[in-house]
């Protein structure tokens, strides 16, 4: 098969284009085709003579992603269900910031991209991994997720508040489907493009990677010279909780991730943040405040509560309103510099997977 041109980095397309066009600036002329006006085929870049357009298509793909579903959430979120060439489907969330507290918009537009088709890491409480791991991304297939939502968004400019800045994506959380870190060539180097001046230009402080927990992968990504973002799925502040519901949890228990969450940061000087999905009667108790709060004030950490969002066919709950606030205000008082996630597309179904576990089990029935 043919690669495709998003699987590349300019040292390999400068290679590529060693024999068909020797000028320099053909290149650059390629990537701004590819990366800024995100076209989809080989005959839209005008600024190339067709032989070099001829040849280029014979060597190389340029794949493109169109939404299966785009459901809108009432908070102006929204997911997106991509369909790949296989006939696998992976789903993105975008996520405009909301407003500050004094009125004033956020220009932060964050899109969430996934890694895997599935996962099989079987965190209890997710909808990714309930059909199964089917195979890793490409290198390509990550950085399409976010070349399709700039030309989704570019269609609809209409229903976005751009607030001064036209990209529709300045800032990546790698935490869709799938364990990023179980993926980490292939994310890297897509990262690598998007980050990149003639790629993405998408500042690396703007790229948050979340795990699960797969220490050896945390060491590698503190030796990396880019300056990603860590964010750990933590869920559970004690072995006996977070290996309830995350089995990675087994393997790499918290006293191996938290040796390896220090090393990270003692490497990059990076505030590490904590993800905690608040479920009701798990992991919401006040016994649970404390431990998460030595361990955060032990990693200088900051913690991100998010109350829990329902998957159909599972039987977590998310906690009432007043006890997301308690355990909020209790690890406040422990000097835990914290956010209670306001709601973010509750409404669209945006936890990981479930727009997707849809569409294959509807499928599957005919």
């Amino acid at each position: 098969m043919k690669p495709d041109i998003k699987d590349l980095s300019r040292d390999e397309i400068v290679e590529a284009l060693a024999e068909l066009a020797p000028q320099s600036y053909r290149v650059d002329q390629v990537l701004d085709w590819v990366y800024d006006k995100s076209v989809t085929d080989w005959e839209s870049m005008t600024s190339l003579p067709k032989s070099l357009r001829e040849a280029l298509a014979e060597r190389l793909t340029i794949s493109s992603f169109e939404p299966t579903t785009v459901t809108g959430s009432k908070d102006t979120t929204r997911k997106f269900l991509w369909k790949l060439a296989d006939g696998s489907y992976i789903e993105s969330v975008w996520i405009p910031a909301n407003p500050s507290e004094d009125g004033d918009q956020s220009t932060r537009r964050t899109l969430c991209i996934s890694t895997q088709v599935g996962c099989a890491y079987g965190c209890k409480f997710c909808a990714s991994g309930l059909d199964g791991w089917k195979r890793n991304l490409h290198v390509h297939e990550i950085v399409e997720q976010v070349l399709s939502v700039e030309r989704w968004s570019a269609r609809n400019a209409d229903q976005i508040d751009y607030s001064g800045d036209r990209r529709a994506v300045n800032n990546i959380v790698v935490m869709g489907m799938g364990e990023p870190m179980a993926n980490f060539e292939n994310l890297y180097k897509a990262l690598t493009l998007l980050n990149a001046p003639w790629g993405g230009n998408i500042g690396a402080r703007r790229i948050t990677i979340s795990t699960s927990g797969l220490v050896p992968r945390i060491r590698e990504l503190a030796e990396v010279p880019q300056q990603f973002g860590l964010a750990i799925s933590l869920h559970g502040a004690t072995n006996e909780v977070r290996g309830r519901i995350m089995p990675v949890n087994r393997k790499y228990p918290l006293e191996e991730l938290t040796d390896a969450c220090d090393f990270f940061r003692k490497q990059k000087g990076k505030v590490i943040t904590l993800e905690y999905i608040l479920i009701k009667g798990v992991n919401d108790g006040m016994d649970q405040v404390e431990p998460l709060g030595a361990l955060a004030n032990r990693l200088h950490a900051k913690v991100n509560l998010i109350p829990y969002n329902k998957v159909d066919g599972l039987e977590w709950e998310r906690p009432d309103e007043k006890v997301q606030k308690d355990f909020h205000r209790a690890l406040g008082r422990l000097g835990v510099r914290t956010t209670l996630r306001r709601e973010k597309g509750h409404d669209i179904d945006a936890a990981c997977g479930q727009l997707r576990l849809k569409k294959e089990l509807s499928e599957r029935a005919g």
